[in-house]
């Protein structure tokens, strides 16, 4: 298999691979062309944001200082909102329901290293899809860890590290973060 083909496959691969490392680089072109757009050009970033990801259901708004792995294994619902300077680690993909925001100094990774020095020292890497449900609200400075699945009318306070699903309904806060209460609509 080819590195790509392990990365897809959610095996381990060299994240120093020529095909795997292209795609970063055209992702990195991309967020660069969409951070230098005018805050007043609403249009043009829309655009610019439907070229960058997987797909948009239909209202999108990023801020600036937004960054990704790939882009197109993001999937986001309507009316998305995102903060200044959230970063997205989209090895595996990321799907994100309707109606969800994204506090500023937020990063969502779907990506991890090997716990042993021989691992790291050979670049390896490894992705888990992260799945987001509706209506989340995700406070700023937060950290999603891969593999995670957050379910419907979730918030997640500022300041937490998500280490593991979390139900819907739910406050969460802390580091790791823990439910604090159920939320009632």
């Amino acid at each position: 298999m080819t590195e790509l083909q392990k990365l897809e496959a959610g095996l381990e691969y060299s994240f120093f691979d020529d095909e795997v490392a292209q795609r970063k680089t055209e992702a990195i072109i991309k967020c660069k062309k969409f951070n230098s757009i005018p805050a007043d050009n609403f249009e043009e970033q829309f655009k610019a944001i439907k070229e960058l990801l997987g797909s948009v259901k239909d209202k999108a708004y990023i801020n600036t200082g937004f960054y990704c792995d790939y882009g197109k294994n993001i999937h986001v619902g309507k009316d998305f909102v995102a903060n200044y300077n959230v970063t997205i680690l989209d090895i595996a993909p990321v799907n994100i329901g309707d109606y969800c925001m994204i506090g500023p100094d937020t990063l969502i990774t779907t990506v991890g290293h090997p716990l042993t020095a021989s691992g790291r020292r050979k670049k390896l890497a490894q992705a888990k899809p992260v799945n987001i449900g509706n209506d989340v609200w995700i406070g700023g400075n937060c950290v999603i860890l891969p593999g995670i699945n957050i379910g419907n009318n979730v918030i997640i306070a500022a300041g937490s590290v998500v280490t593991k699903d979390v139900p819907n309904n739910t406050l969460v806060a802390g580091i790791p973060a823990k439910k604090l209460r159920e939320l009632k609509e």
